[in-house]
């Protein structure tokens, strides 16, 4: 059964750019100069404000900028098994500065990275639902719905170092996101049952299965790239398997952190069983750059999905050109129609605290052409 919200003509990614106070009380947290409760209350303070601008500019959901997490990683932090996990990806200091070394390059990614990837030290088992926690804020501060975000199977399952010694899966690929699906839904049946009709999945790593540097590391470490990739489409599906009236959507990107990227390729090569095979209701993808390639492939997608076009980068804040936007969103018409398309930014504007290398105001003026652009298409 649909959810409510399939048809919203615009969207947000969900990560915003956190303001250098609510930095500064990490950075203050980290050092030991405050506790958890100064950290929660300067928190508190910053959603509240960035809900308040949400609704001042007429964005018709919000969400809560992930400002209590170090990174979008973090929804599956707090999973028995998993403790390590995010231990490469969470800062071991967070800085005061805004980083100016990141750029648009290719940077870290765990499919590239062994570095970067943790076994399991036990069963995964849901300890705390912080998705929960944060939606029950966010959601209590508006009359508006409330957006939550977590990482899907594929991006836990790239975290993961299947196989080797400590790992308690072993080489038991099946089992292992069985679980992550049990742990998973457990957290978007606790977010349903609270009221949340908006639960989107953060997927970045199925760009991976059409990049030629990714699949050449797959297939090196002696993993066939499509039994991953069925394996994972049926993880997501299993996912969001019957929750009536609740839209899901599923987010895929080439990579954000701090304005980096780390894979190219078009939607080519997966387009057949992701756009045709996935049953989310709203499909967001990255169409920012040439990376992304061309329009084409979204003849795969299913016909009851919205597919929401990421046109305009948060990686830089050069403002896009409006009429720019609506030609492109001509020509993806050309493959899917006009009514089932919708618009957003590519990916979110801080896939970690320090955030891409945009200000706050270019931020809020993207989002704002996100909303003028969508009026002058679709009414």
């Amino acid at each position: 059964m649909a959810g409510p919200l399939d048809t919203l003509r615009v969207d947000n990614v969900g990560s915003m750019l956190r303001p250098p106070e609510l930095r500064e009380a990490f950075a203050a947290r980290a050092a030991g100069e405050i506790d958890d409760a100064a950290l929660g209350a300067a928190q508190d303070v910053a959603i509240r404000a960035l809900v308040a601008r949400q609704e001042s500019i007429g964005m018709p959901i919000v969400v809560d900028g992930e400002f209590r997490r170090t990174g979008y990683l973090a929804s599956f932090s707090e999973v028995e098994g998993a403790e390590h996990w995010l231990s490469n990806w969470t800062p071991r200091t967070i800085g005061r500065e805004h980083p100016d070394e990141a750029g648009a390059v290719r940077g870290r990614d765990p499919v590239h990275d062994d570095d970067l990837r943790s076994v399991a030290t036990s069963t995964l088992r849901l300890l705390r639902n912080r998705p929960l926690e944060e939606w029950r804020f966010v959601a209590a501060q508006t009359a508006l719905p409330a957006k939550v975000t977590i990482i899907g199977p594929d991006r836990a399952s790239t975290l993961h170092a299947l196989g080797r010694p400590g790992d308690v899966y072993g080489g038991d690929a099946e089992r292992f996101i069985a679980d992550v699906v049990a742990v998973e839904r457990e957290m978007v049946g606790q977010l349903v049952d609270a009221g949340c009709r908006y639960v989107h999945i953060d997927e970045p790593g199925f760009t991976a299965y059409a990049d030629a540097a990714s699949l050449e590391v797959l297939r090196g470490r002696g993993e066939d790239p499509l039994i991953n990739l069925q394996r994972s489409i049926d993880a997501n599906n299993a996912l969001i398997d019957g929750f009536d009236g609740v839209t899901f959507g599923v987010h895929l990107c080439r990579g954000n952190r701090e304005s980096q990227w780390h894979r190219e390729g078009s939607y080519d090569a997966i387009a057949e069983a992701v756009f045709g095979e996935l049953r989310y209701d709203r499909l967001m993808l990255e169409y920012d750059t040439e990376r992304a390639g061309g329009f084409e492939p979204l003849r795969h997608v299913r016909p009851e999905a919205v597919v929401v076009l990421g046109l305009l980068t948060t990686k830089t804040g050069a403002i896009e050109d409006a009429d720019a936007i609506r030609r492109r969103i001509d020509e993806a018409a050309r493959h899917v129609p006009l009514e089932r398309l919708a618009l957003s930014t590519q990916c979110g504007f801080a896939s970690g605290i320090a955030g891409n290398l945009i200000s706050e105001d270019e931020q809020w003026r993207k989002l704002e052409l996100v909303l003028e652009v969508a009026a002058e298409v679709w009414g």
